[in-house]
């Protein structure tokens, strides 16, 4: 570090409460057009050119995270441990696309694509690719999860002392990217070798790149007079541009209206768009690989160990094969905060059977619903299947959950299943939004 200075960690930012929060989850489409198209899309020779001729866009605003060198990590990993990629979502109100969001970003509201003030990481997303077999688990962590932080150190060498108490979308503006994948390392006791920023505008581009993205749409339909979003139910609704974003950031439209519903509905894009992705429509197309490489490539700021194409590549070979019904994506497991009712906590005894079962490599037996943002698509018997009733009551555990506990505190299952705090779906299934009208 360049300095002792200390970063003021209690400057006057919005903060968002679970249930009533304006704030957008906003970055899905961006940060799985990267995970997916780089995982799963990349390996093809068109990509795989792309990510070469557009390597020093990509590398530009490279962070080294803390405790690595630019040098990236052995990619030999992948064969004995597997790799983990995080992926945060901004919430920045770039000029180019603040017209859209309202009031959250006023028109003479200054964007500042070099501050991190008022900047929350909203979405936090981390990619587990297995070792042979091969198996993808996307894990979204809530922004408003109440964690440890730990100390921080930005890219300027300013430093942010640790917390005992902080909200998990707060790590971005104490210290950039490598703040963001510390304190996910720190909670989920996982390494994170590789890790990547995106802001809100890329939803847009990268979901025209691939030419839309088509979802179902249950319940009531989704009318949300907080992002302007009217889509009346659905079993094969085409989303691009802003309403793709909008879909993404609605949380009143949807389920109970909370954070976590919004979670849940996300999941529904994300398995649409794992299904586009590797459908015959994009993999068959040169010219559209080639505009959602670039378009990525170009809406990205990576961490230096993701910015070598070599390492782009193999990454994308280890998990372009892998099935969609072990392309998984899950919540991490929360319960309400003690102190706190607009905020939850870890659920660690959960936490710890996803861990225990990715370090294990067995197929995830979700046991839970898939959240109450989603329920599932018309069975074969025609009938369709809701996911439970969400009464906002908190889910019980065996043990009191202690926000300051240390993960592994129960023995793990070793057969895969999860317990029913772990909400979530796999892309083979399709799951509609539960639009709440």
């Amino acid at each position: 570090m360049s300095d002792n200075r200390k970063h003021d960690t209690r400057r006057t930012i919005a903060r968002h409460g679970r249930l009533t929060s304006p704030s957008p989850l906003r970055q899905l489409l961006r940060v799985l057009g990267v995970a997916v198209s780089v995982l799963l899309v990349s390996g093809v020779g068109v990509a795989s050119y792309a990510a070469w001729d557009f390597g020093s866009t990509f590398s530009a605003d490279a962070v080294v995270l803390e405790g690595q060198d630019a040098s990236p990590p052995d990619i030999g990993a992948l064969d004995n441990e597997g790799v983990n990629i995080l992926f945060a979502g901004l919430d920045a109100c770039e000029e180019e696309y603040k017209q859209y969001f309202g009031g959250r970003c006023p028109d003479d509201a200054a964007y500042d694509p070099d501050s991190r003030d008022s900047v929350l990481n909203d979405v936090n997303m981390l990619v587990h690719i297995s070792p042979e077999p091969r198996r993808v688990t996307v894990i979204s962590f809530p922004r408003d999860l109440m964690v440890e932080a730990p100390e921080c150190t930005d890219p300027q060498g300013d430093v942010a002392s640790a917390l005992t108490r902080s909200q998990l979308n707060e790590a971005y503006y104490r210290g950039d990217l490598g703040c963001i994948v510390k304190t996910i390392e720190q909670l989920s006791g996982q390494t994170i070798d590789y890790g990547a920023t995106v802001t809100w505008g890329g939803v847009i581009e990268i979901t025209n790149a691939i030419g839309g993205v088509n979802v179902c749409v249950g319940g009531k339909g989704i009318y949300d007079e907080h992002t302007g979003l009217a889509i009346p139910p659905s079993e094969n609704y085409t989303l691009v541009g802003v309403e793709a974003l909008q879909f993404l950031r609605t949380r009143h439209g949807v389920g109970d209206g909370s954070d976590l519903g919004r979670i849940s509905n996300q999941q529904v894009y994300m398995s649409a768009l794992a299904r586009k992705l590797t459908s015959e429509e994009v993999l068959t197309n040169p010219a559209t690989l080639l505009t959602l490489a670039r378009t990525t490539l170009q809406n990205v700021d990576p961490s230096s160990s993701l910015t070598n194409p070599v390492t782009l590549v193999q990454i994308a070979m280890a998990a372009k094969d892998v099935p969609l019904n072990e392309f998984t994506f899950v919540q991490y497991p929360v319960v309400d905060d003690p102190y706190d009712v607009n905020r939850v906590a870890p659920d660690y005894a959960s936490a710890e059977a996803l861990w225990a079962a990715l370090e294990q490599n067995v197929p995830l037996e979700l046991t839970g619903d898939t959240g109450g943002g989603a329920i599932l698509a018309e069975g074969e018997d025609g009938t369709q299947t809701p996911a439970p009733e969400d009464t906002g009551a908190p889910v019980e555990t065996e043990a009191p959950v202690d926000p300051s506990a240390t993960p592994g505190a129960t023995e793990a299952p070793t057969d895969g299943e999860l317990g029913a705090n772990v909400h979530g779906s796999d892309a083979s299934q399709v799951t509609c939004s539960n639009g709440a009208g």
